[in-house]
């Protein structure tokens, strides 16, 4: 099942939830932002895997938001706009846009141009956030969080915390021997076994704080595993 997170920068409420069905029934996750400011803000904070972005945008209009999405890294965007002139799209190009739908649309289409956009980039994503469920590991920026209807929580993790949970979510559904977790997450040192435990009972209570209940599981005798909610 996919996972990926797109965020959709649309000021037409009916044309957000019309993106967000098709979408979703495709099987990504979905962040809604009605205007260049707000869209902006998302892209920053949750680093989607894909943005589509209107033209036509209170604030800050679409061809600034795609500039700043391009000065910040190499995020795709699709961009699907009333503006359908040639000169429009000559200039969503030179901005490197890398689809350009004109309205009106077909919602199938915008979900095909999706699927072909995120398989194109593939070899791209290496370090973009881990994403597993509502839990982003995001290992550039060392930060983990739970996607709630509020917004972002923030699970401040100590170092070793954020060690073992960007290991194991990186392999969902595996079992990870206490021995092997030491000998990935911690090359310098050789904690006793019973530590690994202390630092994964800390770990699941702020997962099960930040509404992650039942992602961690311990199996008797033998390890840990990461498991994801929607797989």
């Amino acid at each position: 099942m996919r996972n990926e997170l797109i965020l959709i920068i649309e000021d037409d409420r009916e044309i957000r939830a019309l993106l967000r069905t098709y979408l979703e029934r495709e099987g990504y996750r979905t962040v809604e932002a009605s205007d260049g400011e707000i869209g902006l803000a998302h892209h920053m904070k949750l680093k989607p895997d894909l943005v589509i972005l209107d033209i036509s945008l209170p604030r800050r209009d679409g061809f600034e938001v795609l500039a700043e999405i391009r000065r910040r890294g190499d995020t795709p965007v699709i961009m699907v706009t009333g503006r359908g002139k040639l000169i429009e799209q000559l200039q969503g190009y030179r901005c490197e846009v890398d689809v350009y739908i004109a309205k009106p649309f077909e919602p199938d289409l915008v979900v095909a141009h999706t699927n072909a956009v995120l398989r194109r980039v593939g070899g791209r994503t290496a370090n973009r956030p881990i994403r597993l469920g509502k839990l982003t590991i995001d290992k550039s920026a060392h930060a983990a969080w739970a996607d709630q209807q509020t917004g972002r929580k923030d699970l401040k993790l100590t170092p070793t915390e954020f060690r073992l949970i960007s290991r194991m979510a990186s392999s969902p559904g595996r079992v990870f021997e206490r021995a092997e977790l030491i000998d990935e997450c911690f090359p310098q040192d050789l904690p006793l076994e019973r530590t690994i435990d202390s630092h994964m009972s800390n770990l699941r209570s702020k997962l099960d704080a930040a509404d992650l209940r039942g992602m961690l599981v311990s199996l008797r005798g033998i390890g840990y595993r990461m498991d994801n909610p929607d797989g």
